[in-house]
């Protein structure tokens, strides 16, 4: 008998599973997961507890078995038969499906300099045991890649007695996706914390002792952590014949060409109308996509809207964030404790963006508020943003017509 097939047993192809369930499926609903055990949250294995990686499992078994959801862990996706509607599996086995969802994630870029495989990355909880087993107190590391991970990894290692040199082929640290004056001052306390963050250097090769720059420079490094990013797991998609564009290609309802197929999470790329396609690489986007294709595989037709949030936590500091951030703040609020959040208005008014930056959760009540407000559309001040005695919850009312 077919039934619900997702290939990929992350956050998002859980969640998807338990959607399903929710929405009143009861057919088959099996996930099949290419890494051994129980599935796993991701983001904390770059925020270790005292003993090394923080394995955090999405679900139990029990969990699983309640809601009758077949788990297939060890084995991966070989290949898609579209016109059979069947998933070939790593076992040699054939899985029928009625509805099929993509759920396969993203994985981390490998540096193509000579002598890159001597860098580790950070995407399994193997991949992190090692980094933290290596990661004794003296150890040289040198992290290539200035982004969230590779900082968040800086703030963790430094921690532990290492001397850290963090590798930048970009101008300025964090200059993806956090406001200049937020970075700056992530930046300033990774100073101050003893690590070296060198901007605009590019890696010619690395050997088992040391990283050596263009120009000639050498650095030694006794663990060497590739943080550059990812790139989407599309290979089973486009040898199906599935669209590819910076993922897989979905409309909003996370439907690839294939009207059978779904894409969600880190490897799918949504289908914008007027705005074309984005991906969104975030541990609430896991979820929400999760959720809603979950919720379409079992037959209903939601559609994904952002905004979606993202966080880092690095020493004591908490960055959280959400929306359109880029470019020049149209407000600032200051809170206690010398927290600042950054609002974004569009040019109705309407706010479009909130990224802050305080002392363990100090910004996180007002970030969660602003996406509310994101989601409502709703036209807010300037000045009510930027008074910190201004309850945001407030300003989720319109104001009344005159």
């Amino acid at each position: 008998m077919s039934g619900i097939v997702i290939i990929g047993a992350g956050e998002c192809g859980v969640r998807a599973a338990f959607a399903a369930r929710a929405e009143g499926f009861d057919g088959e609903v099996t996930l099949v997961g290419d890494e051994c055990g129980m599935p796993y949250e991701r983001p904390p294995l770059s925020k270790p507890d005292a003993n090394g990686a923080t394995l955090k499992p999405i679900c139990t078994a029990e969990m699983l078995a309640a809601k009758n959801i077949m788990l297939l862990d060890g084995v991966a996706a070989k290949h898609i038969n579209r016109e059979a509607s069947c998933v070939r599996l790593s076992t040699g086995e054939d899985l029928k499906y009625s509805r099929l969802l993509l759920a396969t994630g993203a994985s981390p870029r490998r540096l193509t300099c000579e002598g890159g495989e001597h860098a580790v990355t950070l995407r399994t909880i193997e991949d992190a045991n090692r980094i933290y087993s290596a990661a004794v107190k003296g150890t040289r590391t040198v992290i290539i890649g200035a982004g969230l991970i590779g900082l968040e990894l800086a703030a963790e290692l430094v921690g532990r007695g290492n001397k850290i040199t963090v590798l930048e082929a970009g101008p300025v640290p964090l200059g993806r996706n956090v406001p200049q004056p937020l970075a700056q001052r992530i930046v300033e306390r990774h100073l101050a914390e003893g690590v070296d963050i060198v901007c605009n250097v590019e890696v010619a090769r690395i050997s088992s002792r040391a990283v050596e720059l263009v120009g000639g420079q050498l650095i030694a490094a006794d663990l060497v952590v590739a943080a550059i990013g990812v790139v989407p797991n599309t290979d089973l998609a486009q040898a199906a014949g599935l669209y590819i564009g910076n993922g897989i290609a979905v409309d909003e309802a996370l439907r690839t060409i294939d009207t059978n197929i779904f894409a969600a999470g880190d490897c799918a790329s949504v289908n914008f109308s007027g705005l074309g396609l984005q991906r969104f690489e975030t541990w609430q986007n896991a979820q929400f996509q999760g959720e809603i294709a979950g919720r379409n595989l079992a037959g209903a037709s939601g559609v994904f809207r952002p905004p979606v949030w993202f966080w880092s936590d690095q020493y004591d500091l908490g960055l959280q964030g959400v929306g359109q951030t880029i470019g020049k703040a149209t407000a600032q609020r200051t809170l206690s404790d010398d927290a600042k959040i950054l609002f974004y208005l569009n040019d109705a008014g309407q706010l479009v963006g909130a990224a802050g930056l305080g002392v363990g959760n100090a910004v996180a009540k007002d970030i969660k508020l602003a996406q509310k407000l994101i989601e409502a559309k709703v036209a807010v001040a300037a000045a009510s943003l930027e008074d910190p005695t201004t309850n945001l919850k407030k300003l989720l009312k319109p104001a009344p017509a005159n």
